[in-house]
């Protein structure tokens, strides 16, 4: 029988986009069914006490170039995003929002592709028009997302539940309740998937 994984994720996370690239291999090798969790990586720092690598300096220049080799030795496009660091407030309520949808998939590979392989500037309403379109929603439809309560409150609760089970940064990854941090772990995730 087909294991799940579960991949937690935030758009602002470089990190997450290299897993989510990766995600669809890993799923076809194994045969595993993906869950995709989008979570609000800043409340996950504030609950836990960690903080991006990007702010420390000499770690943020070697989180850089390792994601550069990784997104090389994958082939996958990668892009610094020279608006860096974006508040993904928005974004991510746009996945929560949409997590039901049929158009949920679209969203995610919209959002992730424009903050790390293209990059805009997301965090400017004018710049995600097009992001929008490519996933088939219009921006009164993201925007009631922004004041939808249930909205708000999912994000919220699937943040506070992933601070519950272990999550400390992203992406995390859970595999039959063990967690797996970070997309150079993929290996070790994979063999659990197989296991």
């Amino acid at each position: 029988m087909a294991k799940t994984l579960e991949f937690l994720f935030d758009f602002g996370s470089p990190a997450s986009y290299l897993a989510y690239k990766a995600l669809p291999g890993i799923a076809a090798r194994t045969g595993a069914k993906i869950v995709y969790v989008p979570v609000l990586l800043g409340g996950v720092f504030k609950a836990t006490g960690n903080a991006s690598p990007a702010t420390v300096p000499a770690k943020g220049r070697w989180m850089n170039a390792d994601l550069a080799r990784w997104a090389e030795r994958r082939g996958t496009a990668f892009n610094r995003n020279p608006h860096f660091p974006i508040n993904t407030l928005h974004l991510m309520r746009g996945a929560a929002g949409l997590k039901d949808d049929p158009r949920f998939a679209a969203y995610v590979e919209a959002v992730f592709d424009a903050m790390w392989a293209e990059p805009r500037n997301l965090g400017d309403p004018a710049e995600m028009g097009p992001v929008l379109a490519r996933a088939g929603v219009s921006p009164d439809e993201f925007l009631g997302f922004q004041q939808d309560d249930t909205v708000k409150d999912r994000l919220k609760a699937d943040t506070e539940a992933a601070v519950e089970r272990g999550m400390f940064g992203a992406p995390t990854f859970f595999v039959e309740g063990e967690l797996f941090f970070g997309q150079d772990r993929l290996d070790f995730v994979e063999e659990a998937l197989a296991a």
